[in-house]
This record gives structure tokens, sequence and C-alpha cells, in this order.
């Protein structure tokens, strides 16, 4: 079902990018047990998105998000490589997002217990995303854990498929968090 998703997104980044660039990409992400892994994304920025070398969340409107990429994004296509993660081990369906290494070293000094939502494996969809709308700032991410220590305490596999649905409904009829 995802493979013609994954095919049609493929062609329309190459095509995009004249033909040269990375498909996907890796970024170093916190998992389980604070263990560093690879998430596996389709490209939805510049390939030049982060020269500086500093790690920052995309904003709304972010000029560095390509106009495939922003739909890719808008779709949830973007994420459709982690079916990957989930194969290997690194990831799950249903769990907090994971984070990068800078996010998280600086979120655990600000925010109580940040480091709970390591007791699990990440998911591809959340609780929290699927609760809370689409943030990137330090009072974003204290909300999500909310969230995501909910999910901790009363994870369920009825509360996975409530999730999963959730997204689904999200995804196709746009609507809910986004």
């Amino acid at each position: 079902l995802t493979w013609p998703l994954m095919l049609g997104a493929t062609l329309a980044i190459w095509l995009e990018s004249g033909c040269r660039g990375p498909i996907l990409y890796r970024q170093t992400r916190v998992g389980r047990g604070e263990r560093l892994f690879d998430v596996i994304k389709f490209r939805s920025m510049r390939t030049d998105a982060e020269r500086d070398g500093v790690a920052r969340w995309a904003q709304a409107g972010d000029s560095r998000i390509t106009r495939v990429g922003a739909v890719l994004r808008e779709t949830r296509i973007d994420e459709l490589p982690q079916l990957l993660n989930v194969l290997r081990g690194d990831m799950s369906f249903v769990g907090p997002r994971p984070e990068r290494p800078q996010f998280v070293e600086q979120l655990r000094q600000t925010i109580p217990f940040y480091s709970m939502r390591h007791l699990v494996n990440p998911g591809i969809t959340g609780w929290a995303q699927i609760c809370y709308p689409y943030g990137a700032s330090d009072q974003d991410a204290y909300e999500k854990l909310q969230y995501d220590l909910y999910y901790i305490k009363n994870y369920s596999f009825f509360l996975d498929v409530l999730v999963l649905l959730q997204t689904a409904h999200t995804i196709l009829w746009g609507q809910g968090a986004r």
C-alpha cells in the first residue's frame, strides 16, 4: 500500500532537485534507553538546510522546506521510510517522536522528567502528535511531554490502535492536530 506513495515521492524529489541530490536523508535521533540511531526520512528540505551546523526545529513557512517537501510533510509521506526503522527495531509505529540529541540535551535540562520519554521505543506517530498541533518551542516540547507521559503510563494495544486510527483520520481528512 505504501510503495506507490514512496515511489511517487522518490520521483517528485528527484525531479525537483534536477535529478541530483539525495532522495532520503538520515539524521541521528535518541531512542529507547537514550540509544542513538539514524532515522530515515524522505528529504523535504534543501540540501544546505543546516550548512552552519546549528540544529534548529522547522518553523511554519520555513524557507528551507522545498515545494515537494511541503506536500510530503503535509501528507506525512516524508515519514514513510521510517517503516525501515520499525523493521530494524529502532522505532515502533506508535510512541513519542524521536528527537535529535542536541534538542534532547537542551530539553532534559529545562523540562522535568523529559528523559522519561525514552522508556519506550519512539514512534512514527504518537499520542502527542494527534492531540497537540505542531510546535517548535520549548513550551511546545513541555506540552507534548505531558501527552508522551500519558501514553507511557497508559500504554496498551487499544491505545495504539486508537492513535493509528486517529493518525489515519488526520492524514486522510485533514482534521485533528496538525
